[in-house]
């Protein structure tokens, strides 16, 4: 069960939005806990036995190590989580490099050494955990008296399954205590159907191009072909994941939460560095404070920054999967901005305007065609077409069967949108609307997105987000 999905839209939320304003405050907690494990059972069946474990060694590690054992306990709790996050996600990858070398030595099996299902959002809530572990033995916050309540924390469904990554200081104070309130409300829907409408009506029409164009065979892989495949995945991974986060804020403004924002305008950023600071933003601040900074950030001269830097978007890379395509899409970011750094620290060089923009939009398309191909060979591949060296030949109408009209009006929007400075926009008195007319604006673009997207949904194939396979 997914968000985009007409069971959750027409079915589960509904009812779950009616119960939880029927049924009174204090049992509301139990009541998330137990429909985020239905949601969660839904995708992924009996594997949500492995999130119910996960709450339960994570609570009493985190009061092992608030009662003195903090050393020990921690290191235990942070092992059985990336142990966890390792085995389901790594060993898959390994058993069959295994295979592979055992191939080439003679030694034939008919599979893997190992088959095992991923399950739904493991990475999200194992690095929710252990960031919980981390803040409890920093004493930065206090381990949760009740299991219900932290238990609600790490299986809360609106984020559970492709974030935004919440900590559990953003929203300690709002597990026993959050008024539900009409504004509230209202701002939530509004922001859920404004990532319906990214996921629905721009992301997986984009997604529709991406996909014929990088499934096309070499030589019919035109440079004019390559660049529009790009752009649209460009489009529909901001979209799709930016639209999933959306959605999750708004769902947790809906039950009383303040989610962090995970997206800020990122293809509007100037550098590679701006672009980490406006890109799943959870994310890279998880690796900033439980990583980086305590490796020794760039307190420990230039070359172990750079070595910093390298290490946590590697691990980064491999965050996303078990995939030499991660890796080296980790090690092109670590590269660059490595790169950025020794300009700035040798002579104060820092790309800004236009320039600035588009080099780092063309750095991150090129970031994505490693991220989105099956493997390095068929980025190589992909990068030369689009620098004209491919072998696909230009046609007339080559371009026409994948750029239709309505995908290019799609297209252009999107980038319009990604692009459009909504920060100069919305900054103080600069729309200038009256309240109310803003607040009937909201409303009438949640109607309106709604009725566009139950027709989209009428006749579509089941289409999940891009970040459920992370």
């Amino acid at each position: 069960m997914v968000f985009s999905s007409n069971l959750f839209l027409f079915g589960f939320l509904p009812v779950f939005l009616a119960c939880l304003f029927i049924i009174p405050a204090r049992f509301r907690n139990i009541f998330i806990l137990l429909a985020s494990l239905v949601f969660y059972a839904a995708g992924s069946g009996t594997l949500v036995w492995i999130l119910v474990f996960s709450i339960i060694w994570n609570y009493f590690f985190a009061h092992g190590i608030a009662q003195g054992k903090s050393r020990l306990m921690l290191a235990m709790g942070v092992a059985a989580n990336l142990s966890l996050l390792a085995y389901f996600k790594y060993a898959n990858f390994f058993t069959s490099e295994i295979s592979a070398y055992l191939g080439e030595l003679g030694i034939t099996s008919d599979q893997t050494i190992l088959s095992i299902t991923l399950p739904i959002g493991i990475s999200f809530y194992t690095f929710q955990a252990t960031s919980y572990l981390i803040d409890v033995y920093r004493k930065a916050v206090k381990p949760s008296a009740s299991i219900v309540g932290f238990g609600m924390y790490l299986a809360n469904f609106p984020q559970l399954i492709a974030g935004p990554i919440v900590r559990y200081s953003h929203i300690e104070k709002s597990i026993e205590h959050r008024p539900i309130t009409l504004a509230g409300f209202s701002d939530g829907v509004f922001r859920f159907c404004i990532g319906l409408g990214k996921k629905i009506l721009i992301a997986d029409a984009m997604g529709e191009v991406a996909d014929l164009i990088f499934a096309l065979p070499v030589n019919e892989l035109t440079t004019s072909l390559a660049w529009l495949g790009v752009a649209a995945y460009t489009l529909q991974i901001y979209f799709d994941f930016s639209g999933y986060s959306d959605m999750a804020i708004g769902l947790g403004k809906m039950m009383g939460f303040t989610f962090p924002e995970n997206f800020n305008q990122p293809y509007r950023a100037r550098s590679i560095t701006e672009f980490w600071r406006r890109w799943h933003m959870t994310l890279s601040t998880w690796f900033r404070d439980y990583l980086y900074i305590p490796l020794g950030g760039n307190r420990k001269g230039s070359s172990r920054t750079y070595f910093n830097l390298f290490l946590v978007f590697i691990l980064c890379g491999l965050w996303h999967g078990a995939a030499y395509t991660f890796i080296a899409w980790g090690l092109f970011h670590g590269l660059l901005l490595t790169i950025e750094r020794i300009m700035l620290n040798r002579s104060g060089f820092k790309l800004q305007g236009i320039t600035g923009l588009l080099l780092t939009i063309l750095l991150v398309m090129i970031s994505w065609v490693i991220f989105r191909s099956e493997n390095i060979a068929a980025s190589g591949t992909y990068l030369l077409a689009m620098a004209g060296l491919g072998e696909g030949v230009e046609t007339y109408f080559g371009l026409g069967y994948y750029l239709t009209h309505d995908r290019l009006f799609i297209l252009c929007i999107g980038w319009l949108i990604a692009l459009a400075p909504f920060e100069k926009l919305t900054a103080s008195g600069g729309v200038g609307l009256n309240p109310a007319v803003l607040e009937f604006g909201k409303k009438a673009i949640s109607i309106m997105v709604l009725l566009l997207v139950t027709i989209e949904l009428a006749g579509k194939v089941f289409n999940p987000f891009i970040y459920f396979r992370f």
